[in-house]
């Protein structure tokens, strides 16, 4: 019986918290729509991609003129919708990407979490062996890989990221395949400037859902009558 008590208070509170408009109740119950709508279309993208984060924001001009600053890039699983390939299998194969040969990836650099993943093409699969031309380009001197991985190279800068030294990550290594997050799919261009201003974003929303909110009562309150005073009658006059 004190089971049943229970069910019938909570179902009556929350038929309470859905119908109520005190105070910062409806706010609340807006915010938590929002939260809800998000987490739904979260879930949904990392079903059908298979990655988390399954969109990515470019923030440089690395892979200029092929993506640009504020693009938006879904992610997927790296052989999902299609076999992965790098530009040099791309070269023999025929199959281009952002008007590139082969796969762009994005990646952790070193495999880091503290950093913002890579989004740059995959170039080559080293092996460990000593590496004398990346891109069909010879190099001065011979690059001996750590360790067994894929060369990148951003499509607008003027090396690979192997060996480079970047702040924070130091110098880049051929990437693993648990370094790698996902694939390219495509791009939406501008939309990505929503995530990367996202505190800005984020305070707009809540100042608009706070205006909506006091609109909506100042509306209710005009159609109730609410607010309003009227004059006392004192009686009728003497003469």
């Amino acid at each position: 019986m004190v089971e049943k008590d229970g069910k019938r208070d909570i179902r009556a509170l929350i038929r309470q918290f859905r119908t109520s408009e005190h105070g910062a109740v409806p706010l609340v119950r807006d915010a938590l729509w929002l939260v809800a709508v998000v987490g739904t279309v979260a879930l949904a993208l990392y079903l059908i991609c298979g990655t988390w984060p399954a969109v990515v924001t470019i923030e440089s001009k690395s892979m200029d003129p092929h993506m640009k600053i504020g693009d938006l890039v879904v992610v997927v699983q790296k052989d999902r919708y299609g076999a992965f390939q790098t530009w040099l299998e791309g070269r023999t194969s025929g199959y281009t990407k952002y008007e590139e040969c082969g796969d762009v990836i994005i990646y952790k650099p070193n495999g880091l979490t503290n950093v913002h993943p890579i989004i740059h093409r995959a170039i080559q699969y080293v092996d460990g062996s000593p590496v004398t031309e990346i891109k069909e380009q010879k190099l001065i001197g011979n690059y001996t890989p750590p360790h067994p991985g894929y060369i990148t190279w951003g499509d607008n800068n003027p090396d690979p990221d192997q060996g480079q030294a970047y702040r924070n990550i130091g110098v880049v290594e051929p990437i693993k395949e648990d370094w790698i997050i996902g694939k390219a799919l495509f791009a939406v261009p501008l939309v990505g400037y929503l995530p990367l201003n996202i505190w800005a974003v984020a305070i707009v929303v809540i100042i608009a859902m706070v205006l909506h909110e006091l609109y909506l009562r100042s509306k209710e309150n005009e159609a109730t009558g609410t607010g309003r005073t009227k004059p006392k009658k004192t009686g009728k006059k003497q003469r």
